[in-house]
């Protein structure tokens, strides 16, 4: 995966923490979270605020 597969990243997230509320996550966190997920191979310095506001915009999609 890389850092433009939102929809699968927030897949995976929801997946992964399903007792989290997207809604309430740090950009910090989702960051660590993203670069932790299993099959993710891209460079930490990719990302920046729309990648995240786009992929925190997917999880909360896949949790509702």
């Amino acid at each position: 995966m890389k850092w433009t597969d939102t929809q699968q990243i927030a897949e995976e997230l929801y997946d992964k923490y399903p007792e989290v509320d997207p809604k309430t996550i740090r950009f910090t966190d989702l960051h660590r979270w993203v670069m932790e997920l299993e099959g993710f191979e891209d460079d930490p310095n990719r990302s920046g605020e729309r990648i995240l506001e786009a992929i925190q915009a997917a999880w909360i999609a896949e949790a509702e």
